[in-house]
This record gives structure tokens, C-alpha cells and sequence, in this order.
């Protein structure tokens, strides 16, 4: 029984990272095509780039979140039993949310942003009729109950097995003085997840609701800025959790490839639990320009935004330089985007954190910067951790033998994602918009050099997601040849 919920975790990771860089491809390519036309490059309706950059900023957090997940899952099983309906039932509903949101913006020609700000659902339901609003909310609120699914599932086994959330938080070796280290890593930064993904996807549950009824009975209206506050905690909470469940995957390979385990000492358990309260309190800093806003909270946005950069960003990327330092570990595909991935987490901190300070906010947040932070710690961060993971997850599982067009591929990656980000902050340094689908010519120069390096980008996102399904085919080979040797 153990050996066949094993295997039917592995087949539901494999078939979510195929979805996952599939996805991920495709969302590549709408952002090649959205920095083209506002290169001037090609020409496609306004109509239509607001369609494709509602796709792409809810598709690139919902498929990063779904490979962060598969992450999450696959390590977790190795420290406590999983049942991987749960797993399966999560991965159906994202899927038929996408479709259904797929089919509202296509089909039914919604392009509100991913924000769905209210009330532009029910200003958008009365110019194209309400199906497509309809069909996007409901989508989205599949997605959200199809991870609480998987998240107070996750929630009730670690209670089961730690005796509580605190215990696997690490309270116990914090406040009570007990010694050795806690949970693994892996256990730690679920049950961050879990609290903090939670919580925001109860606040934008609260607003797609509250959204829906609107649009299905106009007479019933509530707060604009309330509304905004919820929508925001969900999507911040929501984008910083796909990295959260990513970096599992360092901590894992960066240990087995140096044969040091990572320890849940003091420091890091520390680092973990102020990561989950900040969190919960820095999407303020979304609302910076808004006058509205009590200013005791701005300045919460501002002063825990730049603490939050500390916690378990500092002590991850240090312990990624200790673990590996004078160790005799094995650079190949899988450790060298773990190790990249650090500095992209890193690197695309340095501009949010500037983001976050209240007088430059109010210059500076309505820009292309933002999307260059964004892309950066996205990008380089969660995404190369994804790819990194799916190559570890073929290499461990079957027999994929590492190439020379993956070390081109990494170094194209790379540098290419580098460019684009730079590209992005440039934009933003002379003050070029985002979400406009015309740019000036002045700004166009950017967006060229942005949509040239976005090609090199989807051409090695390409050779990662190639030959990972390929490499698919011999997923249990190796472990049947284990068995075969042992019988013999």
C-alpha cells in the first residue's frame, strides 16, 4: 500500500510539472507578444493586449503556485504519510478553474486584469455581458477552494503528526526551550504556507463573492477600498507562498548534493515564524498611493516590507553559501538552478524593497519597475527553481543523463532573464508605464530589447520542458532495476 501511494504521488508530480511548464511556456509567449506591440514591433488590438495580459499575470502566479505545489507535496511524502486523492483533487480543480478562465477571456472577452477589481467585473458584465465576468470569478474561486483543499488537508496531517501548527512551526525548540533541531525544513515551510496561502485566499474568496452577488443583483454594493484591501492580501500573499513552496526544493537537493543536511536550528526556525507574520501584513504596500488608506498602515506597508526582506530570505540565501561552501558537491542542472535561483530570489528583492518606500511608491509604482522586481524574483527565483526541481525529479526518478544543450540552455536562461529584468527596471528608471498597450517612442527602446531576450527565454524554457516530458518515459526504470538487483 505504501509502495503504490508512493508511485501515485510521483505520477501526480510528474503530470503537474508537464502542465506546469507547458503553462509556462505559453504565459512566456503572451509576454513576448505584449512587449513587441508596445515595442512597435507588431500590431495587436488594445482589446486584445489587455485579454492576453489578464492571462498572463493570472496564469504566470497560478501555474508558478501549481509547480510550487508538486514541490511541496513530493518532499513532504518523504516525512509524513500523504494521500494522493488530495493531491489529484487540487491538480482537477486548478484545471478546470483554467479552463474556465481560459474560456472567459477568449471566449467571452473579459481583460480586466488579473486584479478584478470591483466594481470593473460588473462595469465589464454590462459591456460584454455577464458570462465572461461570471466564468473568470468562478474559475478563480475553483482555484482558491482546490488549494484550501489541499492546505487543510495538509493542515490536520501535521497536527496529527507535530501536535499542532506551532509544534511544526518549530514553538516548541523557540519558546520552550527544547533542544536539538525541529521539524525538517520541508515541514516548516508548509505549514508557513499553509497559514499565510490561507488566509489569503479567504480574502479574495471574500471579494470574488462579494463581486459575483454584485454582478447577479446590481442593487447589492460594498466598499471599493475594502474590496481592493482583500484582493491585494490574496494576490501578494498568493505570489510570495509560490516561492515558499519552491524553495523547498533547495533546501532538499542542495543537502543531498553535499551530503549536509540543512538543519532547523533556532535562527531558522525564528526566521520562518516572522516570515509568516509579515506575510500576512505587508500587501499595504500595494496601496501606498492611496490617500484613503489610514496612514498607520502605510507606514505598517512600508517598515515590514523592508523587514520581511530579512527572515527567511537572508537565512536561506547564507545557508545556500555555508552548505555548499568548500563542500564537495556536484554541480549539474539541478544544483546550479537551486544556486541561481538564490541570487534570483535575492536580486529581485533589492528593487521591491525600494518599491516599498513610501515617497519613491508614489513615483515609482505605476512603472515598468514593478513588473522588473516581479520578473526577477518570479523568474530567476521560483521558476528556475521549478525547472531545476523537474530536472532533479527525472535524474532521481528515471535516467536522465545531463547534456551539453542543458548547460546552454541554463546559460541562455540566465543571462537572457537577467536582460529582461533589466529591461524592466530601466523602463521604470524613465518612468515608462505598465499596463498601457501604446507606449511613446522614447519608451519603446526597452521594450524591444526586453521582447529580443523574452525569445532566448521561451527558446530554453522550450529544451528544459522538452526534455523533461521526454525524459518521463524511463520515470521508474531505475527503481525497478533496484528491485530486479535486490531479488536477484
Amino acid at each position: 500500500m505504501e509502495s503504490n501511494a508512493r508511485n501515485s504521488i510521483k505520477k501526480g508530480v510528474a503530470l503537474s510539472l508537464v502542465v506546469t511548464s507547458v503553462v509556462l511556456v505559453l504565459m512566456m509567449i503572451f509576454g513576448v507578444m505584449m512587449l513587441l506591440n508596445q515595442g512597435n514591433v507588431i500590431k495587436i488590438s488594445a482589446q486584445l493586449f489587455y485579454k492576453i495580459m489578464t492571462i498572463h499575470g493570472t496564469g504566470m502566479i497560478g501555474i508558478a503556485a501549481l509547480g510550487g505545489s508538486a514541490i511541496m507535496w513530493y518532499y513532504l511524502s518523504k516525512y509524513i504519510h500523504l494521500n494522493p486523492k488530495v493531491f489529484f483533487t487540487n491538480l482537477i480543480l486548478s484545471l478546470i478553474g483554467v479552463v474556465m478562465i481560459l474560456t472567459a477571456i477568449f471566449g467571452f472577452n473579459f481583460s480586466d486584469g488579473w486584479t478584478f477589481l470591483y466594481p470593473l467585473p460588473s462595469a465589464s458584465a454590462k459591456i460584454n455581458g455577464s458570462t465572461g465576468a461570471l466564468l473568470f470569478l468562478f474559475g478563480l474561486l475553483l482555484l482558491g477552494i482546490g488549494y484550501l483543499v489541499m492546505y487543510f488537508y495538509l493542515a490536520a496531517r501535521l497536527i496529527k503528526e507535530y501536535g499542532g501548527l506551532g509544534k511544526s512551526l518549530g514553538w516548541d525548540y523557540i519558546f520552550r526551550g527544547k533542544k536539538g533541531y525541529g521539524p525538517p525544513a520541508a515541514v516548516v515551510a508548509t505549514t508557513m504556507v499553509i497559514i499565510a496561502n490561507s488566509t489569503g485566499i479567504l480574502a479574495g474568496a471574500t471579494a470574488i463573492v462579494e463581486s459575483i452577488i454584485n454582478i447577479l443583483n446590481p442593487s447589492f454594493t460594498f466598499d471599493p477600498m475594502v474590496a481592493k484591501h482583500l484582493t491585494y492580501a490574496f494576490g501578494h500573499i498568493f505570489a510570495n507562498c509560490t516561492i515558499y513552496m519552491a524553495v523547498i526544493a533547495v533546501y532538499e537537493v542542495l543537502s543531498e548534493y553535499t551530503g549536509r543536511p540543512w538543519k532547523s536550528n533556532k535562527a531558522f526556525l525564528i526566521a520562518w515564524n516572522f516570515s509568516t507574520l509579515f506575510t500576512l501584513m505587508i500587501y499595504t504596500h500595494h496601496l501606498l498611493m492611496d490617500f484613503a488608506v489610514p496612514r498607520w498602515m502605510l507606514i505598517i506597508g512600508q517598515i515590514f516590507s523592508y523587514a520581511n526582506g530579512l527572515p527567511v530570505m537572508v537565512v536561506t540565501a547564507y545557508g545556500a553559501l555555508m552548505i555548499v561552501f568548500r563542500s564537495a558537491v556536484k554541480w549539474d542542472f539541478a544544483s546550479s538552478m537551486m544556486f541561481l535561483a538564490m541570487f534570483g530570489w535575492v536580486a529581485g528583492a533589492v528593487p521591491a524593497i525600494i518599491d516599498a518606500t513610501i515617497v519613491v511608491n508614489h513615483v515609482m509604482h505605476n512603472t515598468k519597475w514593478v513588473p522588473g522586481h516581479f520578473h526577477t524574483y518570479m523568474g530567476m527565483g521560483v521558476v528556475a527553481m521549478i525547472f531545476g526541481f523537474m530536472y532533479y525529479f527525472n535524474k532521481t526518478e528515471g535516467t536522465q543523463k545531463q547534456t551539453g544543450l542543458d548547460n546552454g540552455a541554463i546559460f541562455t536562461y540566465f543571462v537572457f532573464f537577467a536582460g529582461l529584468a533589466g529591461s524592466f527596471l530601466y523602463a521604470g528608471k524613465i518612468s515608462t508605464p505598465r499596463r498601457w498597450a501604446e507606449h511613446l517612442p522614447e519608451w519603446t527602446g526597452s521594450d524591444q530589447v526586453g521582447a529580443i531576450c523574452g525569445v532566448f527565454i521561451i527558446i530554453a524554457a522550450i529544451i528544459f520542458t522538452t526534455r523533461f516530458i521526454i525524459g518521463l518515459k524511463n520515470v521508474g526504470k531505475k527503481n525497478e532495476e533496484k528491485t530486479l538487483k535486490s531479488v536477484s
